[in-house]
């Protein structure tokens, strides 16, 4: 079982024993993790493995064939609307609107947070009122990234976050995750790349 260090009273996230099926083929089973806040954890495993489901299945998007999800020790998914508002989820689509502005995209996500801030934080601060149809697939992905910190949720659940992204974006992700766990925020990654991540936990997928 993966698991990160404790911090004490704070918030923690526990799958047991977990099994999922992708249409008519079982493609996890035995899943176990603890982690807390402070905590990342990276999904590793060849395509196919299952990662992109597991993420799907802790968001609440796919249901369980067998096993728990467990937040603070209570049942994650016995209110899906309250557990939504617990994650952020990053998927393989941007979600980025090209008709709107680079600022007018993150402004959805916004929930009063410092959109500036959020954009000098991935580097898109001198492209604010650039149309989104303008922005390379780079761009787009620093985009989709600056809507993390806005959501204000204590779990982030992130695949493939580094596709797309070029060094300096990538130390930027990194930057991004030391001050959400830093506050007591977690984040789960599905990834081939080597995220600067530092002290997260591993979970291989076969």
């Amino acid at each position: 079982m993966a698991q990160a260090a404790a911090h004490q009273g704070a918030d923690w996230f526990e799958a047991r024993d977990l099994a999922a099926f992708r249409g008519e083929r079982l493609v996890l089973e035995g899943v176990s993790f603890r982690l807390v806040a402070g905590g990342a954890l990276l999904l590793r495993g060849p395509n196919g493995a299952g990662k992109s489901t597991l993420l799907r299945v802790l968001a609440g998007l796919i249901p369980l064939a067998a096993g728990a999800l467990l937040w603070r020790g209570e049942d994650a998914l016995a209110d899906l609307s309250h557990h939504a508002r617990r994650l952020a989820y990053l998927g393989h689509q941007d979600a980025v609107k090209p008709g709107f502005s680079v600022a007018e995209n993150l402004a959805f996500a916004a929930g009063g947070g410092d959109t500036g801030a959020a954009l000098a934080a991935v580097n898109l601060g001198p492209l604010a009122d650039l149309p989104a149809r303008f922005l390379s697939a780079g761009q787009r992905r620093r985009l989709a990234l600056a809507r993390l910190p806005l959501t204000r949720a204590p779990l982030w659940l992130l695949d493939e976050p580094g596709n797309g992204l070029d060094d300096a974006a990538i130390k930027a992700l990194g930057a991004l995750s030391d001050r959400h766990r830093a506050a007591g925020g977690m984040v789960i990654a599905a990834t081939h790349h080597d995220l600067p991540f530092p002290g997260a936990a591993q979970l291989s997928l076969t």
